[in-house]
């Protein structure tokens, strides 16, 4: 069998450029999928953190009720 001929010596060169575009858009998609991934490790890290605060409750100012002013120090405290 004879290879195929191009009919445009434009094409080897087109068909090289997209590749490497391909491996920078694989590379890419890399980086960013572990990026994500790291994201979502630290907001999973923040929530448990918050549920811990909110257990916790307290004078820490995270309590989900109304707080009564006569519990508040004056600023000068």
């Amino acid at each position: 069998m004879t290879e195929p001929q191009h009919a445009n010596p434009d094409t080897d060169q087109r068909l090289t450029d997209l590749e490497i575009k391909a491996s920078y858009a694989d590379d890419l998609l890399d980086t960013l999928n572990a990026l994500v991934a790291k994201q979502q490790e630290q907001i999973d890290l923040l929530l448990r953190e918050v549920s811990r605060l909110r257990q916790r409750g307290g004078d820490d100012g995270l309590s989900a009720g109304p707080r009564d002013p006569r519990d508040e120090l004056p600023p000068h405290y």
